[in-house]
């Protein structure tokens, strides 16, 4: 387990790898790589995903436990993701990405989210959609944890996010579909995506609602027991 002492170093990480360093890979993978080499963007962002992880403790035991979680949340995310592969748009894996960083922090959220995606895509298809999976998730994660004391305390503040994270899945990816299909971006095209995805959006958002709140209680009561057991 790597662990970055130094402070300043770990500020300017939690910044620059979700807003900045992962959104120039995905760039570049759009226009400075050809589609075929989409591996090569997946691993970077898997990289950064752990690098932002890794600036998020100052000790290594810590660091270590909070890892063994998270690949426990992240086992369960995927499984989810299977089971309910046969309907299109219902989910849990953004509402235990959230759940995870609400309980575990922002930078835990977003890696659970990028491993989600990743490990999830290798059943159900790796493509240069993956590294947008990761990042949407990511991100959804990410500030699920900064918000934690409002959503950990407030269902209805919970459910509307679960509302937000939809919404927002379903734009970020379709930014996606238009970079990839048009090789540029234009607002027509773009918004012409936002008005077909409408059915699927709605899906997304009623999803993340249902599993939030059914499993947002009994899953944080069990990771609280285990940060208080484990000094996490």
């Amino acid at each position: 387990m790597v662990v970055i002492k130094n402070e300043k170093a770990r500020r300017f990480l939690k910044i620059a790898v979700p807003f900045i360093f992962i959104p120039v890979i995905l760039f570049l993978g759009v226009f400075a790589f050809d589609e075929k080499k989409f591996a090569w963007i997946i691993l970077a962002v898997t990289i950064m995903a752990l690098l932002l992880f890794f600036a998020g403790f100052e000790k290594k035991i810590i660091g270590t436990r909070r890892m063994v979680i998270i690949a426990v949340m992240t086992a369960l995310s995927v499984l989810g993701r299977f089971i309910f592969a046969v309907i299109p748009g219902f989910k849990p894996i953004t509402a235990i990405v959230v759940i995870t960083a609400v309980w575990l922090g922002p930078e835990s959220g977003f890696l659970t989210g990028a491993l989600s995606a990743v490990i999830s895509n290798f059943y159900f298809g790796q493509g240069p959609w993956t590294p947008f999976q990761m990042f949407a998730w990511g991100i959804i994660g990410l500030v699920a944890g900064y918000l934690s004391n409002i959503l950990k305390k407030n269902r209805p503040a919970l459910a509307v996010y679960g509302v937000f994270a939809g919404i927002f899945y379903s734009m970020l990816m379709d930014v996606w579909s238009v970079l990839w299909f048009n090789n540029n971006f234009e607002m027509s095209v773009y918004l012409a995506a936002l008005v077909t995805a409408i059915p699927y959006t709605i899906s997304y958002a009623a999803s993340n609602v249902v599993f939030l709140l059914l499993l947002g209680r009994p899953f944080g009561e069990k990771l609280e027991r285990v940060k208080l057991k484990y000094g996490v």
